[in-house]
């Protein structure tokens, strides 16, 4: 198994950016293929970005794409998220899933660990 701890999430400006961290501790979390996801009220979680178990490959929704970057550095996940929207206001939520395929899943179902999550709130 392995645990995994947000961090990073607060309040900042339309405009503005925040950087996210997922601390991931138990077994060779090198092992796990990486996404974020998202929840905002009212709606249902939805696939950010995610990182291969070896950091080859990542995958992007288009809401995203090219404002916000993940990488992985040994044990940590982070989400660099630049040019930020009301509209990317949620809770965000690292997940890991144990594969030996390199490859980015975008399902909440194709992944089994979660974080707790942490509020991202961006003003207008």
């Amino acid at each position: 198994q392995v645990q995994l701890v947000e961090s990073g999430g607060g309040l900042v400006q339309a405009g503005g950016s925040l950087r996210l961290s997922c601390a991931a501790s138990g077994r060779t979390p090198g092992s796990y293929a990486m996404g974020w996801f998202r929840q905002a009220p009212g709606k249902e979680r939805e696939f950010v970005g995610g990182i291969s178990r070896n950091g080859g490959i990542t995958f992007y929704a288009d809401s995203v794409k090219g404002r916000f970057t993940v990488s992985r550095d040994k044990n940590t996940v982070n989400l660099q998220m630049n040019s930020l929207k009301s509209e990317d206001t949620a809770v965000y939520y690292c997940a890991a899933r144990s594969t030996l395929v390199i490859a980015v899943r975008t399902t909440p179902d194709d992944y089994a660990y979660w974080g707790q999550g942490t509020q991202v709130i961006v003003s207008s």
